[in-house]
């Protein structure tokens, strides 16, 4: 398993209120496959995917990541490994405004200390894998949002990251931009070996996932495959509005 969790809490302070998040929790993600975790807002999926990704520690448990035990490394040690072992996919897209979409991807791969020249072959290869090679040089403000989204997938994706996460990414979009997003999510995992995890309360995406983990009030209620569907988009043609 290249990402697991074992006996997870998590718990918030406000005023003299505590507020557990998340109970005793644990679960597998295997590689090469799209998992989600499912819930309504506020059952603790965004914090779980905080805390396995290492942007925040847990009160309790472990985390152990690419066989290592997140738990044991230091602020300094754990920033390293995101930023070698992990890509993040946010529903805010998180772009640059004065940066066309090649800039966007290839600023971040700066800190791997990639040449110039390799950053910029990944970056171009990237945003060719989800379809906007031909939009590279435009801004966020010419692109539409189910763009701007696969911008932010293609700059996760050009570190080439062991594990990638996703929190809420089709939340912004229309159905038809949706359905693009979760595809190249499922795409990358398949042909990349990632790990991908997608947090979503949007019911349209679990069909369209390997896996399905469904969280209510901080606890996993089931964890199953669902039905096949439909045969995942092949094209990446932008949805008329």
């Amino acid at each position: 398993m290249s990402l697991q969790a074992r006996n997870v809490s998590k718990s918030f302070t406000s005023g003299d209120i505590r507020s557990t998040v998340l109970h005793d929790l644990t679960l597998d993600v295997r590689a090469g496959e799209l998992t989600l975790i499912s819930g309504p807002s506020g059952c603790g999926k965004s914090t779980l995917l905080a805390i396995l990704s290492g942007l925040q520690r847990p009160d309790g448990g472990q985390v152990i990541a690419l066989e290592q035990d997140l738990n044991h490394l230091n602020t300094r040690a754990l920033e390293r490994f995101r930023l070698l072992h992990t890509g993040f996919v946010f529903q805010g897209f998180n772009l640059f405004p004065a940066l066309n979409a090649l800039e966007q991807v290839e600023l971040p791969l700066s800190y791997l200390g990639l040449s110039p020249v390799e950053a910029r072959r990944r970056a171009m290869a990237s945003l060719e894998e989800v379809g906007l090679g031909p939009r590279m040089g435009l801004r966020p403000s010419e692109l539409s949002g189910g763009e701007k989204q696969r911008v932010a997938i293609a700059r996760a994706l050009a570190k080439e990251p062991d594990l990638l996460f996703a929190d809420e990414p089709t939340s912004a979009l229309d159905a038809a931009n949706g359905q693009i997003i979760i595809d190249i999510l499922h795409r990358i995992a398949r042909t990349h070996g990632t790990t991908v995890l997608c947090v979503s309360h949007d019911p349209r995406l679990v069909g369209h996932a390997d896996r399905v983990l469904a969280m209510e009030d901080g606890r996993i209620l089931s964890d199953r495959v669902p039905s096949p569907t439909s045969t995942p988009t092949s094209g990446l043609e932008e949805p008329s509005a």
